[in-house]
C-alpha cells in the first residue's frame, strides 16, 4: 500500500502562526512510516526550513500586509517530501542570494534562503498560480 500525505495550509500573513507551522513539520517527521533516518532530527529541520520560509512569505514576498495570506502545500510520498510555500510578491532571483560559501559571513538577507538550501536536497522559487512558489525537496529513501 502507497503511503502519501497531502496537507494544505492557508494562514493568514502573521508571524505569529511561525511556531504552529513549525511543530507541524516536527510532527510530520514522526508519522513517516517508510522514513528509516532520524526522525528528530529531520523533525528540527522541516521546523527551521518552514519557518523559514513563512518568514520570507510574510515580510518579504508579501510586504507584512494584513489582507493577504500564505498558502503551505505538503506532500509525502514513500520517497520524497515536497514542501511548497506560495506567496503574492513580486518575487526576487534566487540564484542571485548567496550560498554561503564565501568565507566573509551572510549578510542579514539571504540567511533563511541559506539554511533552507543546506537542509533540503532541492530548492526553487518560481513564478506560479498569480505569485510565486518556493518549491523545497527532501529524499525520503
Amino acid at each position: 500500500m502507497k503511503n502519501q500525505i497531502d496537507v494544505q495550509i492557508t494562514i493568514p500573513n502573521q508571524t505569529r502562526y511561525l511556531s504552529l507551522i513549525g511543530r507541524i513539520g516536527e510532527q510530520l517527521a514522526q508519522a513517516l512510516g517508510s522514513f528509516s533516518g532520524d526522525r528528530e532530527a529531520l523533525g528540527q529541520h522541516l521546523n527551521l526550513v518552514l519557518t523559514e520560509a513563512l518568514v520570507n512569505a510574510i515580510k518579504h514576498a508579501n510586504a507584512t500586509d494584513p489582507d493577504k495570506e500564505v498558502l503551505i502545500r505538503i506532500n509525502v510520498s514513500d520517497r520524497e517530501l515536497v514542501i511548497r510555500v506560495y506567496d503574492s510578491g513580486q518575487g526576487f532571483d534566487i540564484n542571485g542570494v548567496s550560498d554561503g560559501s564565501c568565507p566573509e559571513p551572510l549578510e542579514e538577507q539571504g540567511r533563511g534562503i541559506y539554511i533552507i538550501r543546506s537542509l533540503m536536497d532541492s530548492v526553487v522559487y518560481k513564478r506560479a498560480d498569480g505569485g510565486n512558489v518556493l518549491e523545497m525537496k527532501k529524499a525520503l529513501g
